[in-house]
């Protein structure tokens, strides 16, 4: 049952409330196949009119197109028009190289834990930087993989800081008993 204004859309006939603006002149509700079946009603409507079918039809009306397509010559759907590449917001980046280590005989090793710390022991200071770094140079998301990924890194760093495991005590013994002072 309709309610005092309503209307019933010519398109679903489905009853809707007209916009208050526009309530003698509204037939079609707001869904989107209405609004489309509207415009296109409202246009073969106006192509009905004896005055509007020959609207932009003429040599006046050639003559105007041709001349503007003339004076606007890369205005074309089919040829796009090539645009130079975007500057940079950001200047490049100059990547910092590290000194050289100068190489002593005093070495300090890291004592290796008895257990296996925890993800977040290891994290501590720069958690959620290290987390994120790791996970997209390793195009890794779960948890899991990220702890054993970073893992595997910290024992790479500790096997560079001590090279205990690559490299042999006497060889790295010679060179000290060669340095001046000691």
């Amino acid at each position: 049952m309709a309610r005092a204004g309503q209307r019933k859309c010519l398109n679903c006939n489905e009853l809707f409330d007209p916009d208050a603006r526009n309530q003698d002149r509204q037939h079609y509700c707001a869904k989107p196949d209405c609004r489309h079946a509207s415009k296109a009603a409202s246009h073969a409507a106006w192509l009905a009119k004896p005055a509007n079918s020959s609207y932009f039809c003429g040599p006046v009306h050639i003559t105007r197109v041709q001349a503007w397509r003339a004076a606007h010559p890369g205005y074309s759907r089919s040829k796009p028009v090539k645009r130079p590449a975007p500057k940079a917001l950001q200047d490049c980046s100059v990547s910092q190289v590290n000194d050289s280590i100068e190489e002593t005989c005093i070495r300090t090793e890291i004592p290796e834990p008895s257990a296996a710390p925890a993800l977040q022991d290891i994290w501590n200071a720069s958690g959620p930087i290290l987390a994120g770094l790791v996970a997209h140079l390793f195009d890794l998301t779960l948890q899991e993989d990220i702890d054993t990924t970073t893992r595997r890194l910290v024992q790479l760093g500790s096997d560079l800081i001590n090279r205990s495991h690559y490299e042999n005590r006497q060889t790295s013994a010679a060179p000290c008993a060669a340095t001046p002072g000691t």
